[in-house]
């Protein structure tokens, strides 16, 4: 089974959100690489769910792929802060999937402690630079990470 990181502002989408909701919509994304791992995930699939740009960014919790990806929305939705002038509903370019709360961390497992873990070393997210919001996992990374709670 892939694994995945993604990575949601907890002010927009948090894990106790997803939580309390018990599904939501994964959308927003606009970077090509991200909407390409979106549309390779698969139901059933696993994602640790990271909070990004807020005071004590890290991994807060577990989610899981509920469906394939589909057309985002938000993208035709001249109201969004997710809109996309050149998308049209013909030739939508962002992609969207269906996610589900597995499980919300005690605490958040901070960028500072990720980054000094070795076997986390290739993980994109601890490189300098990475700023992909959706990223695959190794289930190596997987279980360096999960050991960390």
């Amino acid at each position: 089974m892939p694994y995945w990181l993604m990575k949601s502002e907890p002010d927009e989408l948090s894990s106790a959100d997803l939580s309390r909701l018990g599904e939501a919509r994964w959308d927003g994304v606009r970077n090509y690489q991200a909407r390409n791992f979106l549309r390779a995930m698969q139901p059933g699939d696993l994602f640790l769910f990271y909070h990004s740009s807020c005071p004590r960014p890290g991994v807060a919790g577990i989610g899981r792929i509920l469906g394939t990806s589909y057309p985002d929305p938000t993208a035709l939705q001249p109201e969004s802060h997710y809109f996309d002038i050149k998308a049209t509903s013909q030739r939508n370019p962002w992609s969207a999937v269906d996610v589900g709360h597995v499980e919300t961390f005690d605490r958040v497992i901070e960028l500072p402690r990720l980054k000094t873990e070795p076997a986390l070393a290739d993980l994109p997210l601890v490189q300098k630079g990475s700023r992909l919001s959706v990223m695959p996992v190794t289930p190596a990374q997987w279980e360096a990470i999960l050991a960390l709670r």
